[in-house]
């Protein structure tokens, strides 16, 4: 898969691995690729990116990505779900904080193998690259690019879906970004 990643995803792959260290996590998720996208100058994805307003409201994709961590990656979904049956998602995170102290709940501590050389890709990780080239076919490329990993990262399901989507960057709106009004309107979400 990796052979049709043009420069600018492969660069974002990079990007994502290196923002995984960084932030000393031992597994590679959508955040990091997203961090990594947010980083890129040059490509469509940079070019959506732009256009949508996210680049101007970095900080506020930031501290958006960080709650969803202190969450412990929960989604507004989730979050939703358990307050239908009476839990409060705030109030549980607080008192295990107040238990454990703060961040308890971050996925991003260490787990990273001595014996590999890196952060591997999550789950969550793998299945964005392989969206990313469900998205790319069912758009009739030849190639992944860094577009398809943004319009990836709006199509899972998630708490970076849910901060992309709380700055306007739905899965139609990126199309749009990106392909103008002839990329929206279809559904080119490949399974």
């Amino acid at each position: 898969m990796f052979e049709r990643f043009t420069k600018d995803a492969r660069a974002a792959v990079t990007g994502a691995v290196q923002h995984a260290e960084r932030a000393g996590a031992g597994r590679v998720t959508g955040e990091h690729l997203l961090l990594a996208l947010l980083d890129q100058d040059g490509g469509r994805a940079s070019f959506a990116i732009t256009a949508l307003g996210l680049t101007d409201r970095r900080e506020s994709v930031d501290a958006a990505l960080a709650e969803a961590r202190r969450r412990g990656g929960m989604s507004r979904a989730d979050a939703d779900a358990l307050a239908d049956i009476g839990i409060d998602l705030t109030a549980v995170v607080s008192r295990i904080e107040e238990a454990h102290g703060e961040g308890a709940l971050r996925g991003d501590r260490g787990g990273r193998r001595r014996w590999s050389n890196g952060p591997s890709f999550s789950r969550e990780g793998k299945k964005i690259l392989e969206k990313s080239l469900r998205v790319a076919l069912g758009r009739g490329d030849r190639f992944i690019g860094g577009e398809h990993l943004l319009l990836a990262l709006t199509a899972m399901p998630g708490p970076v879906a849910d901060v992309l989507a709380e700055h306007g960057a739905t899965y139609g709106s990126v199309e749009r970004a990106l392909y103008g009004n002839g990329g929206a309107g279809q559904d080119r979400r490949a399974g």
